[in-house]
């Protein structure tokens, strides 16, 4: 039976993943036979809402071996069976030791307990963070990402790993649909290491968007709802707004 993916605005409780089967849509594996020649990377998902279900389970279609985790263990379980193979369920710690790559797709008031109990998993590995900071949901720590400029917290929050902010800026139910046009979209996408972007860049480009990189981590405050980056552009239009756009 084929999920619709519903609307996720303000992208709240992404730690949840109640809510996250329902996002599920069935996409046919021939989709992905020969989607790319490059080496599938273990990725470990940490917050497996609308956004973590939806993006484990484009990439578990493109071969990648997949790990839900969350708050809630026998929701991803079951988000697990639903999406079926190269999917598995575990707790956060699990997918933090089990990623090459780490998807973080968790609310900012999520990040103290978090970097305490997985901090030094992280530490070289690849850091995709689709989370933004909402003071009004996260309280002082989402104020202070805000001020500072979310890339830069995250590197600071992060000590050691390769962080990568992607997917901030566009719905979770266009992160479950682009492949059926590939690279139409452009993808926003800020980083500091060049291996972390290009890793990136390819996981991507595998679910069907074209990754634009607009620049460092300084320029990663963009890359959230309600800037000029978000919402849905062409490659093309993404480097035109981009260009404007100062780090300060």
């Amino acid at each position: 039976m084929t999920r619709h993916p519903k609307p996720d605005p303000g992208r709240r409780n992404l730690l949840k993943a109640a809510g996250g089967v329902a996002l599920l849509s069935v996409l046919p594996m021939t989709l992905w036979v020969g989607a790319a020649d490059g080496k599938k990377l273990k990725i470990g998902i940490i917050g497996s809402g609308h956004v973590g279900s939806a993006l484990g389970e484009v990439w578990a279609k493109a071969g990648h071996p997949v790990l839900f985790s969350s708050r809630n263990l026998e929701n991803d379980r079951k988000l697990a069976a639903e999406v079926g193979a190269n999917s598995r369920a575990g707790t956060p710690q699990d997918a933090a030791a089990f990623g090459e790559v780490i998807l973080l797709a968790v609310p900012y008031s999520a990040y103290p307990e978090l970097i305490t109990s997985v901090g030094t998993e992280l530490k070289g590995k690849v850091v995709i963070n689709a989370s933004n900071p909402f003071p009004q949901r996260d309280g002082q720590i989402g104020e202070q990402a805000r001020t500072q400029g979310a890339g830069l917290f995250d590197a600071q929050a992060l000590p050691g790993a390769l962080v990568v902010r992607a997917f901030n800026a566009i719905g979770s139910a266009r992160m479950a649909s682009a492949h059926s046009d590939p690279g139409k979209i452009g993808l926003p996408i800020a980083g500091d290491d060049k291996k972390a972007l290009e890793v990136t860049s390819q996981l991507a480009r595998e679910i069907g968007f074209e990754p634009v990189v607009v620049g460092g981590l300084d320029m990663g405050k963009y890359l959230m709802p309600g800037t000029p980056l978000a919402g849905e552009h062409s490659p093309d239009e993404l480097r035109a707004i981009a260009a404007k756009l100062k780090p300060t």
